[in-house]
């Protein structure tokens, strides 16, 4: 377990909208109560999170939860070469935490970098965070709603469920994505290196595999940036190889003729080399369009990736493969017609169970 944050660590709880520590006039700062777990729904239908008309964009860091530790089939690659970036499933391995912390108090802990261009303010930031409990071991969904968070060369502070927590039990896992906004932290906190820690996963093997991770959203206003519409929506279900797919309308956007922009998407359990995964987009007026790059092949889309255009946001670690854990960026390169409607995005498989969390968009306002 390595850190430069240190033994000993600081613990607030991040609430909704602000920071707060409760303390006694003249004395130190005490704990409050235990708050009751979050409310939970089997599934959540995608709605808006956040809209925003700026100059803007909308960046995000990510990261795995946990890793493979031995294969455990036949065909199995190696540990390290299935994270070097190799073809592997998680139900191949048998999977453990990753904790590059030095606190004892944790047991899992991985770090992203948010990275904004400077004179930019954010706007917006929210943090989801997500997995499987139930592999080798099953883990109490008492905790889905809680997690850890430290700014840049912060401590750790509590941050809870603020709205309804997805829990699923479907095609041999028990899968869930939870969230909270962070948008104080970031704002005072900026771009930087961010650690997130205690992400309610399970270890060991199974044939659902072991899979999470988490990954924090971030809207920012930037004057020097184009005028884009920003959006964060999310929800939490699964779809699979039996016709059950997910579209989402991001409306409330008007997108216009060849528009550029960004789109973003947050899914779980996503195995490399399992094709037949896409990601598309459309408007009422013109053809869908597949989402790909070197990274995510376009009938491979989930293939256990955290990525984006151009230079890649530093993570630690940084795993080619997350076996089962996806947040990528992909370019909107303005093949779409006009459409006051807003995009249609639409994740689908034809091979395997995947559960979607989140999905954003930052698409020019006017061309």
């Amino acid at each position: 377990m390595r850190n430069s944050l240190g033994p000993l660590l600081r613990r607030v709880t991040l609430c909704a909208f602000s920071l707060a520590v409760v303390a006694t006039p003249g004395g130190p700062a005490v704990a409050a109560a235990p708050a009751p777990p979050a409310a939970e729904a089997s599934s959540i239908k995608f709605a808006q999170r956040y809209h925003a008309l700026q100059h803007g964009g909308i960046t995000r860091a990510a990261n795995t939860a946990i890793t493979c530790r031995k294969p455990m089939a036949v065909r199995a690659v190696s540990c390290p070469s299935a994270r070097g970036g190799k073809t592997a499933a998680n139900n191949d391995f048998d999977m453990f935490y990753v904790d590059v912390d030095k606190d004892p108090n944790t047991y899992n802990s991985s770090r992203g970098e948010v990275r904004i261009p400077r004179g930019s303010r954010v706007s917006y930031a929210r943090l989801y965070w997500g997995g499987n409990l139930r592999v080798g071991e099953q883990k109490p969904p008492k905790d889905n709603g809680k997690a850890l968070i430290a700014e840049p060369g912060g401590s750790y502070q509590d941050v809870k469920a603020d709205t309804l927590v997805g829990h699923r039990t479907a095609n041999g896992a028990d899968a869930f994505q939870a969230s909270a906004d962070v948008t104080n932290l970031v704002r005072a906190s900026g771009a930087g290196m961010y650690t997130v820690a205690q992400v309610n996963v399970a270890m060991g093997h199974s044939k659902a595999g072991a899979w999470g991770g988490w990954t924090l959203v971030v809207a920012y206003e930037n004057e020097a940036a184009p005028l884009r519409h920003l959006t964060v929506w999310d929800g939490f279900d699964s779809f699979d190889a039996r016709g059950r797919s997910q579209a989402v309308r991001l409306g409330g956007m008007p997108v216009p003729a060849r528009a550029k922009g960004r789109v973003g998407m947050v899914t779980y359990n996503g195995d490399r080399g399992t094709t037949g995964d896409t990601l598309t987009v459309s408007t009422g007026r013109s053809r869908p369009v597949r989402l790909s790059d070197a990274a995510n092949p376009a009938r491979d889309v989930m293939n256990s990736t955290i990525s984006e255009p151009g230079r890649q946001s530093a993570r630690t670690p940084a795993y080619a493969n997350t076996l089962g854990y996806d947040s990528d960026i992909f370019r909107l390169d303005g093949g779409l017609k006009a459409d006051r409607k807003g995009l249609l995005i639409r994740l689908a498989s034809q091979r395997e169970s995947a559960w979607a969390g989140v999905l954003f968009a930052a698409v020019d306002a006017k061309r």
